[in-house]
């Protein structure tokens, strides 16, 4: 018996379902033989050159024991196949010694496989949680400052109204009256400097006018006798 690889890749956008519906088919074809060892999911890598446009695959290494018979079956099923963009079987071993310790050998591997898939698994739902809790966050933050931002523009308009209305009522308050005097003042500054100042008018409180002496006034009649 001998012991084979079979390496499959498979188009990016198929789905997983759509993978497993053809890893399903190789299975029920080799068990036939019963000789299905063990399949290993590499996961999605970067191709070494484009295929059909794409730049990443899939990719699937499938082990098996075979007497040689079944691979040209196995890869005319591939090639049919219009998602399989490239497969490649090798051949691991010409001659298996103990088949049952290499299937039991080949059991554990998977059991291996399955538990590093589900904790990958479990740790990208994980990732993906805390991405979309941090989103979320990200979404809520944006749109707390968006309301704020609305809210500050909102003060910002009451405000410039307010103002607005009370130049409005000033503007609407008639003009205190100017002081005439001090109007004619400003209009003929000369003339105010240059007029005179009014005359004052004697009181009673102002002295009277010296009447002349009795000797004066009989000096003055001797001498128009004379």
């Amino acid at each position: 018996m001998r012991e084979y690889e079979l390496n499959v890749i498979v188009q990016p956008e198929i789905s997983e379902e759509g993978s497993a519906a053809i890893l399903g088919r190789l299975d029920a074809a080799l068990e036939a033989t019963s000789g299905r060892l063990c399949c290993d999911d590499l996961g999605k890598r970067k191709l070494a050159y484009e295929i059909n446009r794409f730049q990443k695959g899939n990719y699937y290494l499938l082990s098996f024991l075979d007497d040689g018979q079944l691979v040209p079956e196995l890869e005319r099923m591939l090639r049919l196949d219009e998602s399989v963009l490239r497969f490649l079987t090798v051949k691991v071993s010409d001659h298996v010694a103990d088949v049952e310790a290499r299937k039991q050998e080949a059991r554990d591997r998977e059991a291996e496989l399955n538990r590093r898939a589900e904790e990958r698994a479990a740790r990208e739902a994980e990732e993906a949680r805390a991405r979309a809790e941090a989103e979320e966050r990200q979404a809520e933050e944006a749109r707390a400052a968006q309301v704020a931002m609305e809210e500050r523009k909102e003060q910002a308009e009451m405000s410039s109204d307010s103002e607005e209305s009370q130049s409005v009522e000033s503007a609407d308050e008639p003009a205190p009256e100017p002081d005439s005097e001090a109007a004619a003042e400003k209009s003929d500054p000369e003339a105010a400097e240059e007029s005179p100042p009014e005359p004052e008018v004697a009181g009673e409180d102002s002295p009277a006018e010296e009447q002349p002496s009795d000797g004066a006034a009989g000096d003055s009649n001797e001498e128009e006798k004379s």
